[in-house]
């Protein structure tokens, strides 16, 4: 859920992202992996931007990861391959406070091999410039603030100010949802407003997603009892065990406790 949220922002709000780490008002179109060759390609929680002279590649991680520096270089490899005259900036943003060491690192080194990026910290940064961006207010929360609970009132006055109800619903649910990384969903909903939030086209597909995984848990959760139901009527009729397992996919394991539960009954 953090991954598409991020994902959101960075692409819809792309010029913020190029003021806020390239430090240039650039035009920025999305790059897709699948671009890239050479799959599998972990596309989850990066995104790929690019203009005519450069590629910025951002990895948003909720916790540290010991593969992120064997990642980027990966990255970096292919995104030469495709485009070898463009420069490339990437960079790792951490968005929960953590005291591992990994969320330092930001080198890859192999024997004659050294690659380097950059990692941000968001707990570590100043909270006004995040105030200042539309596409950067979702992560204000995250800064360096000596009460979220106030700059999350300070982010709902903004963002009741705008004047682009569908910028204002995405911007407000964009910020509950990342919110919860810091604050309590109590907090949240008494601060924001949940009718402009959604709104959001991003709310609602998130939303159906939980309703589509709702449902398909439930179909999954049936077909288990059916099949255990068949099994036990198996069991009933005399069935050997392995053959069970055989017919219904069960373990053996699975299908003994459920003799072992025909017994108790008995």
């Amino acid at each position: 859920m953090y991954d598409n949220v991020c994902k959101f922002l960075a692409e819809r709000f792309s010029h913020d992202f190029a003021n806020w780490l390239l430090n240039e008002p650039i035009e920025l179109t999305e790059l897709k992996p699948t671009e890239l060759s050479l799959n599998p390609i972990r596309a989850d929680s990066l995104i790929f931007l690019q203009s005519e002279e450069i590629v910025l590649h951002i990895e948003f991680q909720t916790s540290p990861d010991e593969d992120i520096p064997f990642r980027m270089t990966d990255y970096r490899l292919r995104v030469y391959r495709r485009y070898p005259n463009k420069e490339m900036y990437q960079v790792v943003i951490y968005l929960k406070p953590s005291n591992s060491e990994l969320v330092d690192q930001n080198t890859f080194e192999l024997t004659n091999l050294r690659h380097q990026f950059n990692v941000i910290r968001l707990w570590e940064q100043p909270t006004d410039s995040f105030l200042n961006n539309s596409g950067l207010l979702p992560f204000a929360v995250l800064t360096r603030t000596d009460n979220p609970t106030e700059t999350l009132t300070q982010i709902a006055a903004i963002i009741d100010s705008m004047p682009n109800k569908q910028q204002q619903s995405d911007i407000s649910a964009s910020t509950a949802i990342l919110s919860g990384l810091k604050l309590d969903q109590d907090s949240i909903k008494r601060i924001l407003r949940s009718d402009i939030m959604k709104e959001s086209v991003m709310y609602q597909e998130i939303f159906h997603e939980g309703e589509v995984k709702g449902e398909k848990k439930g179909e999954i959760k049936g077909e288990q009892k059916a099949t255990r139901n068949i099994a036990l009527n198996m069991l009933r009729n005399g069935m050997n065990m392995e053959d069970i397992a055989k017919v219904t996919g069960l373990s053996l394991q699975e299908i003994e406790k459920l003799n072992s539960s025909l017994n108790t009954e008995e």
